[in-house]
């Protein structure tokens, strides 16, 4: 079995075999959270004494630096060559060799290019999630394949993701860790951002936006709606994996009445709006992109068309299909799917129907398939409206993600997740309409 390091963690490699420098006196062992093996069987295998000043359970979530992989690659073949050696794999898990010691060695790792000692660790393993995945092997071994998929969901569920590596398996944290420094939080995903929507929806709207690689734009987007939209409006930006050197944006965006949710990696699109819409507190919410600059009060009229118990959904720009496989521009006031520009739906609805499919990480046709979600009333009930708001006061600037990509690369990420819509929706024409013609999407 290979345990895979969440985003952060070191590389722990380390043998006891001749060849690899030994650590300084003064370095701090790390010991594996595996069963326990006494001091003299470390010693036998010729490692370091088990336990001492400094000794380490690699499960306790510390971090350390990343040995590189020319180190990693020569820790592996030494082990290999020595018949006593003990190792673990460049995944930051372990694997026993014929003569290893168990997983409760100490693990000693050497930057044999920078010639300094490097203390490491993986993730700690729950025993629960371990046994799951030791009777997910056995299953597999004797074909049992149903039983295999039911553990593989139990292990998902737990938190982990679990990948075959032939009659062996890896396991690795589903998301990123969340991070505190400095009295900031970053959350590894967005089910750790805490969540108010158990509580009464105390404003009139929340607008949510996603801060990734243009902080600009998300200014240009927030000075906008602090300026013109109605008193009380929330704003929520999420800073999806947004640099270091960003910070100071990030903070002018919390001096500017907004309120920041900061990821400590890149969630995606789908995941990023369900980090910022956790903390929504208005009962309209508006998902607007950064390439859009509101020049007056787009809130309001919004807020105004979803009074409509009719409407599921509203925005400025609206799309239709006959087949829900080409999409083309509406002029509205109906269409089937409101463009992710300026997207509002109801607290409440999201509350019901969410969260959005965080498998959507690149941001196109998330609008389409969460437009039919808030839409659907189930196959023969007539479905709700999708609305365009016309005349709202909002320019498009340039997409930025849209323009830095490659047109190859594009039109591969923007299948994947139509493949998605057809998945869900690919036979209700009930949600289309039929007067629509040309291609669009």
């Amino acid at each position: 079995m290979a345990v895979d390091p969440a985003p952060g963690e070191g590389i722990a490699v380390g043998t006891a075999g001749e060849g690899l420098a030994e650590p300084p006196f003064d370095a701090e062992p790390i010991a594996s959270g595996g069963p326990e093996t006494p001091a003299a069987e470390a010693d036998e295998a010729g490692g370091p004494p088990l336990g001492g000043a400094g000794a380490a359970d690699v499960g306790s979530g510390a971090t350390w630096p990343h040995a590189t992989a020319t180190a990693v690659r020569t820790a592996r073949r030494q082990a290999r060559r020595s018949r006593r050696a003990w190792t673990v794999t460049a995944r930051g898990g372990y694997r026993d060799w014929p003569t290893a010691v168990t997983d409760r060695a100490i693990l000693w790792v050497h930057d044999a290019l920078a010639a300094y000692p490097l203390r490491v660790t993986r993730p700690h393993v729950p025993q629960e999630v371990l046994d799951l995945a030791h009777a997910r092997r056995a299953a597999r071994a004797a074909r049992d394949w149903r039983r295999a998929d039911a553990l593989r969901a139990e292990i998902e569920s737990g938190g982990w993701t679990i990948v075959d590596r032939g009659v062996d398996f890896d396991l690795s944290p589903a998301h990123p860790p969340d991070v505190e420094e400095g009295g900031i939080v970053r959350y590894g995903a967005s089910e750790s951002v805490p969540s108010r929507l158990d509580e009464p929806a105390t404003a009139a709207a929340t607008v949510v936006t996603i801060d990734t690689d243009w902080p600009a734009d998300v200014a240009r987007a927030v000075r906008g709606l602090a300026a013109a939209s109605p008193a009380g409006t929330q704003i929520v930006v999420v800073a999806d994996g947004a640099s270091p050197d960003q910070e100071g944006a990030l903070e002018a965006f919390e001096a500017a009445g907004a309120e920041v949710v900061r990821t400590s990696s890149r969630l995606g699109q789908g995941a990023a709006f369900n980090a910022g819409l956790r903390r929504a507190i208005g009962r309209v919410i508006v998902l607007l992109d950064p390439s859009v600059e509101p020049t007056g009060d787009l809130v309001g009229p919004i807020a105004r068309g979803l009074a409509d118990p009719t409407v599921a959904v509203a925005g400025a720009w609206g799309l239709r299909s006959a087949d829900l496989r080409h999409f083309e521009d509406a002029p509205g006031p109906d269409a089937d799917a409101i463009a992710g520009y300026c997207l509002a739906f109801r607290r409440a609805d999201y509350v019901v129907r969410g969260p959005l499919d965080e498998k959507f990480r690149f941001y196109r046709n998330l609008d389409i398939w969460w437009s039919l979600v808030l839409r659907d009333e189930g196959e023969g009930r007539p479905p709700r409206r999708a609305v365009v708001i016309g005349d709202l006061p909002a320019v498009r600037h340039e997409h930025r993600a849209w323009a830095s990509m490659s047109a190859d690369e594009r039109d591969r990420l923007s299948k994947r997740n139509f493949y998605r819509i057809l998945d869900r929706f690919g036979g209700r024409l009930d949600l289309a309409s039929p007067t629509a013609t040309a291609p669009g999407r």
